[in-house]
């Protein structure tokens, strides 16, 4: 896999790790991350992973451009990456009906499958951690069955609940917080994707890989959850 590494500010390099998104590419980041945290940990100040690049943040009074760079080269010269092993296996539990996610009917109608349907295929898959972004704890997922794929609303709602869990296109996700947002809403989860007054604040990051799991009304509120 083709690498570039690129000046991103005074104290940062960013890696592109070509242009196309998948898991391979997902896992292989995931692997630069333990890779350059094993091999440069002294230096290093942040990690950014996204889609298909890495954001390399660094300590100037310890380091400078040219020994990062170096360190960097070296410790990318080996990202033999396994997708489905990499990554932590999360799994994120979902109250899904028409009243927790009132877009299912129009997903289904679209995909021209039954409601149930739309549930179980959005279940059948493991979803990578491409990106969190937007919001706090808000992570990127993909990629969804080609028969679930929606667009984003044309008017976005003023409100999306916290724990929404939505699709956009063939990316699904979970509403951290409630907020304005224009993806389709297929259920609710009450896992917490972002607290701050926990360690770790969230419960996946970038690469892990997630998994959905079909809870009923009782459960969701048992855990947790608000309607």
């Amino acid at each position: 896999m083709p690498l570039n590494i690129e000046i991103a500010g005074q104290d940062a390099f960013i890696v592109y790790f070509g242009e196309e998104t998948s898991p391979t590419v997902s896992a292989t980041i995931q692997i630069a991350v333990e890779n350059i945290r094993a091999q440069m940990s002294e230096i290093i100040i942040d990690l950014v992973p996204s889609y298909s690049s890495l954001l390399v943040i660094y300590d100037l009074n310890k380091s400078d451009p040219f020994e990062v760079r170096a360190g960097l080269r070296q410790a990318l010269s080996n990202l033999d990456a396994d997708e489905s092993g990499s990554g932590e296996l999360v799994t994120l539990p979902v109250y899904y009906s028409e009243e927790s996610g009132p877009d299912l009917g129009i997903i289904a109608e679209r995909g021209n499958i039954s409601i149930d349907e739309v549930i179980e295929i959005h279940q059948q898959q493991e979803y990578r951690v491409y990106a969190i972004g937007f919001a706090p704890g808000f992570a990127y997922l993909g990629e969804v069955d080609e028969r679930i794929a929606a667009p984003r609303l044309s008017t976005p709602r003023q409100k999306v609940p916290r724990g929404a869990v939505a699709i956009a296109d063939r990316q699904t996700a979970v509403y951290p917080a409630q907020s304005p947002g224009g993806w389709n809403l297929i259920g609710l989860c009450p896992t917490r994707m972002f607290n701050p007054e926990q360690q770790p604040s969230m419960p996946v990051q970038a690469g892990d890989r997630i998994r959905f799991k079909a809870i009923d009304r009782d459960e969701f509120l048992r855990l947790g959850g608000e309607l």
